[in-house]
């Protein structure tokens, strides 16, 4: 979606008018023209599929609602129990399906800290 609206934005931007053009009977440029031109074709072309994921959203809207009610609390006390995540190893998952997250020691956490400086 974020990329639909970057080309969008790019060919907006594309569209103004360059002073060197000649002008149709309009008024506006042929580089304007075209531009729009091109800008209506793509939006004839993504208006399926806007309304696709508009339809989409619409379905997983009270799914998602309901995961983040029940899941919610549970995320929130899980954050207050770990407070730092650079405290922590990346997650293990074992061969038993068990995930773990280990704790970094002292040494551990000072040498990331001096990994982070960086110099300009």
């Amino acid at each position: 979606m974020k990329r639909t609206f970057s080309i969008l934005a790019l060919c907006m931007v594309a569209a103004y008018p360059v002073s060197a053009q000649d002008s149709t009977e309009d008024g506006t440029s042929m580089m304007e023209r075209g531009a729009q031109m091109f800008l209506e074709g793509i939006l004839r072309e993504i208006e399926p599929a806007l309304d696709d994921l508009q339809g989409l959203s619409e379905e997983f809207r009270p799914k998602l609602r309901g995961f983040v009610d029940e899941m919610g609390p549970a995320l929130a006390d899980l954050l207050a129990q770990i407070e730092d995540f650079s405290a922590y190893h990346p997650p293990e998952i074992l061969p038993n399906g068990d995930i773990i997250l280990r704790r970094k020691t002292p040494d551990e956490i000072e040498q990331s800290e001096d990994q982070d400086d960086i110099e300009i």
